[in-house]
């Protein structure tokens, strides 16, 4: 039997739960303040949080200097593209794993999982060579390939975990009744784990869009996406801080509008499964 919760406690569990959600989001906020500052009020001490001539030059002069619309469509299509393309390729191995498991099943999972403690400067040099002989530099093909198989291991483990809690018994019932596996996959099995695909395309899409040192270093100009396009204001000629906030706000908000608006259909699929 669950144990009563006083209100005394939910009180303080709000109270805690908000301070933290401020803590975090405090470094986000005040990003965004700084935007609107001029470069001699970004740098003012004591720094004014609030009451300070507001201004749009930085957001003015960040289009006027760098095409924003360019790499936002970079980002875009090297997000969601990976993101796709790894799903596709995730939904399979996840379904043999769950229900047509080996005894290398666990070890490959493992090993999939480790890929991630791979320096990933320690394949830099590698890819950057394959990438120059098959003419993938600089392209968002390649950047597409490179960061759906650095997020490839957290798309099937999550699908794995998704898919486990599905009972066996309903594929069999799919088969019996004459269902052929590229059916069983679209129509029974996918339809039931639309909460933990869905959750899994937003985090990965999430993790794509924050990818910073592959899209850094494979790119230059023609595919480089917001990465890149914040990168470009931290310049040691002089102070651009004002500037710099106002490029990373441009680049943060569409990613914090999508957080937003899925965050329910988030929660419920990295709920999905859950012992309730």
């Amino acid at each position: 039997m669950a144990r009563a919760v006083t209100a005394r406690r939910k009180t303080i569990n709000t109270a805690l739960a908000w301070t933290v959600g401020l803590l975090i989001f405090f470094p986000i906020l005040w990003t965004i303040l700084t935007s609107f500052k001029t470069e001699a009020e970004a740098i003012a001490s004591p720094p004014s949080f609030l009451f300070f001539d507001w201004t749009l030059e930085n957001y003015s002069v960040v289009q006027e200097r760098s095409d924003y619309f360019r790499h936002f469509m970079n980002s875009v299509i090297i997000a969601g593209g990976s993101t796709l393309l790894g799903v596709l390729i995730a939904v399979p191995a996840a379904w043999s794993m769950a229900f047509v498991p080996s005894r290398r099943t666990k070890d490959i999972l493992l090993w999939m999982l480790s890929t991630k403690m791979l320096p990933a400067v320690g394949v830099l040099y590698p890819i950057y060579l394959i990438f120059i002989q098959l003419g993938l530099l600089d392209t968002r093909t390649g950047l597409v390939i490179v960061i759906m198989l650095i997020n490839l291991p957290i798309i099937v483990w999550m699908l794995f975990t998704y898919f486990k809690e599905i009972p066996g018994e309903i594929l069999e019932a799919a088969r019996m009744d004459g269902a052929s596996l590229r059916e069983e996959i679209l129509y029974v099995l996918t339809p039931m784990a639309v909460p933990g695909i869905a959750s899994t395309i937003l985090l990965n899409f999430i993790l794509a869009w924050n990818e910073a040192f592959w899209t850094l270093n494979l790119t230059a100009a023609g595919a480089a996406p917001l990465t890149a396009f914040i990168a470009s204001y931290s310049s040691p000629e002089g102070l651009f801080y004002a500037k710099l906030s106002a490029a990373s706000t441009m680049a943060i908000a569409p990613i914090l509008i999508l957080g937003w608006f899925s965050q329910k259909q988030l929660v419920r699929g990295l709920t999905f499964g859950a012992v309730k």
